[in-house]
């Protein structure tokens, strides 16, 4: 399997471009803010064709370059309901301006085609199969995505604003509670394998072993306690 991922724009979002291999089909997770360029360059070095765009929530971050790199490879762009208003309306889902001089380099709107996602739902894409959950806590339309383990390679958990090396996504944007990210780490990651490779939409990768040894919200969690402690943990990333 091929993961190519590179940090992007003003947040510094992770984009991840996912295939079975080089010069094969691929997806694209979370083009977010300037990602377009690095998407492209990421396909010339390995050669390979998008089929989707699958996104972990719709924050500007994560969905800024969706319009131009869905329309420039045909694709369809996948969201969960309850954050596709954000892909034509960040402003609403931030509870305040970004600013006009970053609102001037964006591409806001729906591309083309938009799909939904479903908690529980199993998408067969570019030859690799995805496990789709919801995990609201971040926004309320946050979903995960989870690629099971093949020969000599662990499952793979792209969290996006769930979960982070040390940290959590934050709560405190319109559609977030802490008491649903807690019910989200509970029911979403816990039960994954300590060998599960987790990717994120900021900062670098972990596996869930390690999390569930050393993050602070995890811990308490697992414990089945309230987020003690959790104060001094390291800030949250994200918008």
């Amino acid at each position: 399997m091929l993961i190519a991922g590179f940090p992007a724009g003003a947040w510094g979002t992770n984009c991840y471009v996912v295939a079975p291999a080089a010069g094969e089909e691929c997806v694209i997770i979370d083009p977010g803010h300037q990602a377009a360029q690095g998407v492209e360059d990421t396909l010339k070095k390995h050669r390979l064709k998008p089929v989707a765009v699958v996104l972990t929530h719709g924050h500007i971050d994560h969905v800024a370059s969706v319009v131009p790199v869905c329309g420039a490879h045909d694709v369809p762009a996948w969201i969960h309901p309850a954050d596709r208003y954000m892909m034509s309306d960040p402003e609403k889902a931030l509870g305040r301006s970004i600013g006009m001089p970053l609102m001037g380099e964006l591409t806001i709107g729906e591309p083309d085609d938009v799909r939904e996602l479903a908690d529980g739902a199993a998408l067969r894409l570019a030859g690799m199969d995805f496990s789709v959950a919801h995990a609201p806590g971040h926004t309320e339309g946050s979903v995960t995505f989870g690629m099971p383990a093949a020969v000599d390679v662990p499952p793979v958990f792209f969290s996006g604003d769930l979960l982070f090396a040390g940290s959590v996504g934050r709560t405190d944007l319109p559609g977030g509670s802490h008491p649903e990210m807690l019910r989200s780490l509970a029911r979403v990651c816990l039960p994954l394998d300590d060998s599960t490779v987790v990717l994120s939409g900021h900062g670098p990768q972990t596996t869930i072993g390690r999390e569930r040894a050393t993050n602070p919200y995890l811990r308490e969690v697992a414990a089945g306690g309230p987020d003690r402690g959790a104060g001094n943990a390291t800030p949250r990333r994200g918008m």
